[in-house]
């Protein structure tokens, strides 16, 4: 309700004037003490408010250091650390709300009572004393006598002077009210007004930001529901296996116990055993160690303990090839054995006879295959001189050197690429996000506006919550920030449009990178040549040696530039004696296709990612050249990375050429390993048989190639489990732990996956 004062009844100082100041006066006094509760309250919201937000910080912290705790399974540290960066942004939005709590209402509402309120109590007070004296004059001048003229005389004057100040008084004070009564409706309306709109933002970037972690929390709850089905089918394996533990006879005690030489961890034997000093008195006992029981094992060629699994090994003997082993019956104590070496001997006892035995020929199996891996190696490593680089090797050479430091992490290796360090859209500093069929480098907002073109344009993952094969790694170091905007960027200077910044709105970022990576608007026009170019610029399949280093290459094939294909276009003019310039035709424009084809073959992933720019088909086939694809080209050049790249982008891993061979035939055919694992990971059908009648298997055991055999073995048995017991689409945990093993291998030792030392052993 709004109480105006009348200027003419001021002037009258009439009852219905005092009566609308004493009704005023109290309207004040009452909105003074309601908005003094506000103030107050609001100051207790803002307090409380703090306290949880710091509650709720202690509360992320404790999540994040479950999850450093959760190391070993990453799922759980994965999850919990995005979910603790999004909590942690909540408590961030909790305090902008609060800080606007205080900004709007407490300290502008406390600003109008302190301010505005104590001018209009000061300004009552001046006219509550005026209006006194006005009294006062009044009756002064109402008790005056007829006959005393000189008190008339001074009576009036007195009551002129007041009355006059009381009309500048009150007509001050009537301003007063009704300036205040104007100010009180604006004050009020506007701090609350602000106070909603802090809200509004509030609630909005909640939403924003869990919309953006609703596909991934979905995800996890499918995840979820699939745990909980493999726990229950874990728990009734368990409690088979402890039924049909506790039905066994176990009259004798004997523990289970064998060797084997050809073990994967090279482990050839392992168990516990006593083993007796070495030192003058030969004793089996110590005064700190009482029974010297240790676990012993034979791997390396040699014989080791240690005391505790964390403990470093003591090695007993450095080289079975020199030692001796037999049993001893002529000690005191039962079951013991000797290790007899040229320098000295070690005396062990086992728990039964039957375990010594074991032991023994153990010892002896180890010392025979000792022997025989010394007198092969010798013939391996001249075989290997002899033979040219292997193209199971894939991106052996300069790609070497780029093997991956101990503990660092995928962030890391990322941010060394140009351009990297700043997000590729927006260019905010310290992005966290990645797209990994572009090679490029994110913020965590223009991440999201990439999650909403769809995976066929863009595949975002974490470079600090998401696990990273080495082959995705190598991909996103070949390419990077800077080379992808000198392709997607090529025209922005000609054609005068302005790159979104960090600080600019979502809605301008939205609509740069869709006009980007949708519309392709900024992408430069590939060459013109003629037709017949075209078509002779055909790569022979052994247009270079198997296993030549791919060489990383930045440079794009736009007018002017010198490109891995440019450079293939020019040398083929040359050697057909082609230097007039008639041979290029402005009325043909070179097939996208065609040149993603001949980067695959020469791994320039720039060049291939220029080809998809321009609107290349990922699946291309080569009419002329065997109906190859990109993906094959990739497979014959000998390049992991390039396969990793044209896969991401869509490519089809079941294509076959015109021999009936797909992408999985000639990996295995060249003996490359990582290829092959890569397919199979992405569903290559292992069943397809090429003109010749041979499926991968067949001709991975014609070959002799036992890592190729095995891969192929196991994906097959692995689909087979898979369908007789219901896994999900991954399968058995053993097969996709083995698979990542050589994938690593295949990134980071490639020269373990040499298919010509496997072969020298069958010749």
């Amino acid at each position: 309700m709004k109480l105006t004062v009348d200027f003419d009844e001021c002037l009258k100082d009439s009852p219905r004037f005092r009566a609308a100041v004493e009704e005023v006066e109290g309207d004040f006094a009452e909105l003074e003490s309601k908005l003094e509760k506000v103030v107050k309250l609001c100051a207790g919201i803002i307090d409380a408010g703090k306290n949880f937000c710091s509650a709720n910080k202690q509360f992320v912290n404790g999540i994040r250091e479950l999850a450093q705790q959760s190391t070993k399974d990453e799922v759980i540290e994965n999850s919990l650390m995005r979910f603790s960066e999004s909590l942690q942004e909540m408590v961030n939005f909790h305090m902008i709300l609060f800080d606007q709590a205080q900004r709007s209402i407490k300290l502008q509402l406390q600003t109008f009572v302190k301010d505005d309120l104590r001018k209009f109590k000061d300004a009552k007070k001046q006219f509550d004393k005026v209006s006194e004296e006005k009294e006062n004059a009044l009756v002064k001048n109402a008790q005056v006598q007829r006959n005393k003229q000189h008190e008339i005389e001074e009576a009036t004057n007195i009551l002129t002077a007041t009355r006059k100040c009381f009309r500048h008084i009150a007509l001050d004070y009537v301003l007063q009210i009704n300036v205040l009564q104007s100010k009180r409706r604006s004050e009020i309306l506007k701090s609350m007004l602000s106070f909603m709109y802090a809200h509004l933002t509030f609630f909005h970037q909640g939403y924003d930001l869990f919309m953006e972690l609703e596909p991934y929390m979905k995800e996890l709850g499918a995840q979820l529901d699939q745990l909980v089905v493999d726990a229950a089918k874990e728990k009734r394996d368990m409690e088979q296996k402890h039924s049909t533990i506790q039905q066994k006879d176990f009259s004798s005690d004997d523990p289970k116990i064998e060797f084997n030489i050809d073990a994967a961890n090279g482990i050839v034997m392992e168990g516990y055993l006593y083993k007796r000093a070495s030192n003058a008195f030969k004793t089996w006992n110590r005064k700190k160690t009482p029974h010297i029981r240790r676990w012993f094992s034979i791997q390396n060629n040699q014989l080791v303990y240690q005391k505790k699994f964390k403990d470093n090994l003591t090695v007993v003997v450095d080289d079975l090839r020199l030692c001796t082993v037999k049993p001893c019956e002529d000690i005191e104590r039962r079951f013991c054995f000797e290790v007899v070496s040229p320098t000295k001997s070690c005396m062990l006892q086992a728990d039964s006879e039957k375990i010594r035995q074991v032991w023994i020929k153990a010892v002896q199996a180890s010392i025979a295959t000792a022997y025989k891996e010394k007198g092969e190696e010798s013939y391996a490593e001249k075989l290997d001189r002899r033979s040219s680089p292997s193209t199971s090797s894939l991106d052996s050479g300069s790609e070497l050197k780029e093997r991956p430091v101990k503990g660092e992490s995928a962030l890391q290796r990322v941010e060394c690429i140009a351009g990297n360090t700043n997000c590729c859209d927006c260019g905010q500093p310290d992005p966290r996000w990645a797209s990994i069929n572009l090679g490029i480098t994110l913020c965590i907002e223009c991440s999201g506006i990439h999650r909403s073109l769809g995976v066929h344009f863009s595949k975002v993952r974490s470079l600090t919550l998401d696990s990273w094969e080495p082959e995705l790694l190598k991909l996103m170091c070949a390419l990077g920030n800077d080379i992808i905007n000198r392709i997607y960027e090529a025209q922005v200077d000609e054609m005068h449009f302005k790159k979104p910044n960090a600080g600019d709105s979502r809605l301008e970022k939205e609509s740069w990178i869709k006009a980007k990576y949708v519309e392709k608007k900024f992408v430069q026009k590939p060459y013109r040549i003629s037709s017949s170019e075209e078509r002779s610029q055909v790569l022979p399949l052994s247009s270079e040696p198997e296993g030549t280093p791919e060489k990383s290459s930045t440079s794009l094939s736009v007018p002017g530039s010198t490109s891995k294909i440019s450079e293939i276009l020019e040398a083929s003019i040359r050697r057909r004696g082609g230097s007039d310039s008639s041979v290029f035709d402005v009325e043909k424009v070179i097939s996208p296709g065609l040149q993603l084809y001949k980067a695959a073959h020469v791994r320039s992933l720039p060049d291939m990612a220029e080809a998809l720019a321009h609107g290349a088909d990922v699946n291309w086939v080569h009419a002329e050249d065997n109906k190859a694809t990109p993906l094959i080209q990739a497979v014959l050049g000998g390049s992991l990375v390039a396969c990793e790249f044209l896969l991401q982008n869509g490519a089809d891993v079941n294509h076959r050429d015109c021999h009936g061979r797909g992408p999985l035939h000639h990996a295995t055919i060249l003996g490359h390993t990582g290829q092959v694992c890569l397919f199979l990971k992405r569903g290559a059908d292992q069943g397809a048989l090429d003109e010749e009648k041979k499926d991968p298997l067949t001709i991975a055991v014609e070959a002799a190639n036992a890592d190729i055999v095995t891969l192929l073995r196991l994906a097959k048995m692995n689909d087979e489990m898979r369908e007789s017991e219901g896994l999900g689409q991954s399968g058995d945990a053993t097969y996709q732990d083995i698979f990542r093993d050589f994938s690593h291998m295949a990134s980071h030792n490639p020269e373990i996956l040499n298919r010509f030392q496997r072969r020298s052993e069958t010749d």
